[in-house]
């Protein structure tokens, strides 16, 4: 029995990516019809969608898709969460993890709707800066909370690839609403996402 993977895609774009990752492929030098590439300019047209898939996704309807009513005002924090995003001025992937707390005003929503808002955003072409402060107003926004806190630290393959060519270094970018930009909620936030609780 022959392997056949179930996978949805548009067509109409797959066809037009393809046809032009096989113009590429050809420009670089590359022969698009040897065995090695004959399916590569569909592979990255599949690949393309899948990690730009955020511009389909809404963020405010991931929360709101389970939005509580509770009389909690501690902080919440999700940290640690994977990051895969792309960088729009090489399109070459960065990496990293996300942290994020928020301090509710009568409404949570469900944990795994956190780390969903990132990839909404760090599924697109994207730069650290911008994807930092729309996980932020994609929280504020929809959950109105006394503040929300996000800190994300990335490396990125376009200053380790190509450039300067830095191995080591990492970009951390970070925005704070409401309460967060009062120094003793902002330190606490920061003091429990760098330590290990035990």
């Amino acid at each position: 029995m022959a392997y056949s993977k179930i996978e949805k895609y548009d067509e109409a774009i797959t066809e037009g990516l393809k046809k032009n990752y096989k113009e590429v492929l050809n420009l670089l030098g590359e022969d698009a019809e040897r065995e090695g590439l004959l399916k590569t300019p569909e592979r990255i047209a599949k690949a393309m969608q899948y990690l730009t898939q955020g511009y389909h996704l809404d963020a405010k309807k991931i929360i709101e898709s389970a939005k509580f009513h509770e009389e909690v005002s501690e902080m919440i924090i999700v940290k640690d969460i994977e990051i895969y995003s792309m960088c729009e001025h090489h399109m070459l992937p960065f990496i990293g993890k996300a942290h994020i707390a928020y301090i509710p005003n009568g409404w949570i929503t469900g944990l795994s709707k956190i780390a969903r808002v990132v990839d909404v955003f760090s599924r697109r072409l994207q730069v650290q800066e911008r994807l930092t402060t729309q996980i932020l107003e994609a929280i504020q926004t929809s959950l109105n909370p006394l503040g929300v806190a996000v800190v994300i630290e990335a490396k990125h393959l376009c200053m380790m690839m190509r450039g300067v060519q830095k191995q080591n270094s990492v970009t951390t970018t970070s925005a704070f609403s409401g309460e967060f930009e009062k120094y003793p909620t902002r330190n606490e936030f920061l003091k429990l996402i760098s330590n290990d609780l035990d």
